[in-house]
């Protein structure tokens, strides 16, 4: 019997949080209204919930990482710490790294620190580099429509797994498919 879990690997900025440039303040911090249920609920469903960011504000020197680190402390204070771990990318798209999204990098690393259930795994972000990443790591995926969503919609090449309304909506699709194969 395997103890390995499930993940939803997570876009931060328009997926858990409000889209804002650069954020660097725990002021600007504004975690969607929907955000603590779906987590709470994906949790609740067995789910490791792993935050995969870019944050090429470091690499541009907007911000360091230490900024990058407080607002992810506040993002587990308003989420009753129920995030297992934050990956980020601190490099520039120019930059050619591994771990920037769309590579595979971050959740690469998640893997070597974590038991990940990848055939029953799912990325879900607002951005074509996210559905990217979900093919690219062979995992279902989900786009939602917060944050830069309905713009980057019609710029995919490849559809994911489902499009959402958000964060919300997307979790309750994901864990009634767990429930529709439990069924099956």
């Amino acid at each position: 019997m395997s103890n390995k879990k499930p993940a939803i690997f997570l876009d931060r900025d328009g997926t858990l949080i409000e889209e804002v440039n650069y954020l660097s303040k725990p002021e600007d911090l504004r975690v969607f209204s929907f955000t603590p249920e779906a987590i709470r609920n994906l949790k609740n469903a067995g789910f490791l919930l792993i935050v995969v960011t870019n944050q090429s504000g470091i690499g541009r020197g907007i911000f360091d990482e230490a900024a990058m680190h407080v607002i992810h402390a506040s993002i587990q204070v308003e989420l009753d710490n129920a995030i297992d771990a934050f990956y980020f990318c601190p490099h520039l798209p120019c930059d050619g790294c591994r771990c920037r999204k769309p590579g595979l990098g971050m959740i690469e690393a998640a893997q070597a620190e974590f038991e990940i259930d990848m055939g029953n795994s799912w990325m879900v972000g607002d951005k074509k580099v996210d559905v990217e990443t979900g093919h690219a790591a062979n995992l279902k995926n989900v786009l939602v429509l917060t944050g830069y969503g309905p713009q980057h919609r019609p710029l995919l090449e490849r559809e994911p797994t489902l499009v959402s309304d958000d964060l919300g909506t997307a979790a309750a699709a994901i864990i009634d498919s767990i429930a529709a194969k439990i069924v099956l």
